[in-house]
């Protein structure tokens, strides 16, 4: 059966598609919100993500602009927050709160927090994993079908380091969430404390920085869901086949 006609493989991905549905319009749109709301200080998301950093004792970050819409983040190997032009350039609401979460990636670098390191190690096998770990799985399956006990035999050892690769990119999905949390709460811990954004602006920019960790939360359970699928379709999990 491919596994794209699978009714069970359909079933158990509508939840995750709607909630990633759900998380990208939520995020896009409460960017937009605020994107047109002046931070109290005046400063662009540049400036912010300097000031924080700077506060907290990091000064080996580099801010550097970068193309794209939402394309924000922190390269630890090279020590450079990257900033896409509709933050770097802002001033808005919108604007300090990416930039001060992308901060907050920095001050976790900074202070060794464990979780990013983690993160980081896994990568190059996350990246592996989101792309190969489809293609061994998808031969497994294949294999196992062919119907002679040769075949199935080895469908099923393939399968299961398939599974086994992509593991890694659901492991990496779940340790990104605290990573993710932790330094939303950075960023509106001193975005106040270093006079950023005043304490009545605080509620607004973090509701930009909520909505854009439902991101995270929808990959996680789509990860996870695929997981189970993999394994339920082989055999692995409830006893049932590919077959089945």
């Amino acid at each position: 059966m491919m596994l794209g006609l699978d009714p069970l493989h359909l079933i158990m991905m509508v939840p995750a598609l709607l909630l990633s549905l759900a998380a990208t319009w939520l995020t896009r749109s409460t960017f937009k919100k605020y994107a047109t709301v002046p931070a109290s200080s005046g400063l662009t998301g540049a400036q912010a993500a300097e000031r924080m950093m700077r506060s907290q004792g990091v000064f080996d970050v580099k801010v550097e602009r970068v193309d794209g819409f939402l394309s924000d983040h922190y390269d630890p190997t090279h020590k450079v927050l990257r900033l896409s032009p509709d933050v770097y350039d802002s001033n808005s609401l919108s604007a300090i709160g990416v930039a001060c979460h992308e901060a907050g990636h920095a001050m976790q670098h900074a202070r060794a927090f464990a979780p990013l390191a983690l993160r980081t190690a896994l990568v190059p096998l996350a990246q592996f994993g989101s792309g190969a770990a489809n293609w061994i799985i998808l031969a497994g399956f294949l294999l196992m079908g062919i119907g002679s006990a040769g075949g199935a035999g080895l469908g099923l050892m393939i399968l299961k380091i398939g599974i086994v690769c992509f593991s890694v990119t659901v492991v990496f999905s779940l340790v990104t969430l605290p990573v993710e949390w932790d330094a939303s709460r950075r960023a509106k811990e001193h975005m106040v404390s270093s006079s950023i954004v005043s304490p009545g602006q605080e509620v607004a920019a973090g509701r930009v920085l909520n909505a854009a960790f439902l991101t995270y939360v929808a990959a996680a359970v789509s990860a996870v869901l695929t997981l189970l699928y993999y394994l339920l379709r082989s055999g692995l999990l409830g006893g049932r086949s590919s077959d089945d």
